[in-house]
């Protein structure tokens, strides 16, 4: 194989995985899967009596994927434009995502040991939280910038 062909094959790997989404059927098959997630957690809550902490966990993980099947459905009118958006979008998530991931530990750590007289310990934020945080900016900033052009 000549560089060139390699090349070429690499572009083209690299055009699938940039230009992947699913059916725009997945936008709601997630909002269904968010919703039913949302209500199990009030559910859980509330309702239900013991330690849950498998099903939150699992709660948990399908909130995250209702929310990704979101992020990475077709819109209806998908065009260049709206792709570009995207794009834009998951920028501003990550942009987001690792300034918050580096500042609320701090602000969480003042805040607990200014309203509490013994203090807390310093403790990093999870995984969850930074995942469910950068999924719902690129949600938000791809909806408000599609409102805008």
């Amino acid at each position: 194989m000549g560089k060139q062909n390699y090349i070429e094959c690499e572009r083209r790997g690299l055009e699938k995985l940039i230009n992947f989404r699913l059916p725009h059927n997945f936008y709601t098959i997630g909002m269904v899967i968010i919703g039913a997630a949302i209500v199990m957690m009030f559910v859980r809550a509330f309702a239900l009596e013991g330690d849950q902490n498998v099903l939150k966990e699992v709660l948990r993980k399908l909130l995250l994927v209702g929310m990704l099947l979101m992020s990475i459905a077709k819109d209806k009118d998908e065009d260049e434009m709206v792709v570009k958006l995207r794009m834009q979008s998951y920028t501003y998530a990550f942009i987001a995502g690792v300034v918050y991931a580096l500042i609320m530990p701090f602000v969480d750590y003042g805040v607990s040991n200014a309203l509490k007289a013994e203090g807390e310990a310093f403790h990093d934020i999870g995984d969850f939280q930074v995942l469910l945080f950068m999924l719902m900016i690129q949600l938000l900033c791809f909806h408000a910038l599609k409102r805008m052009r």
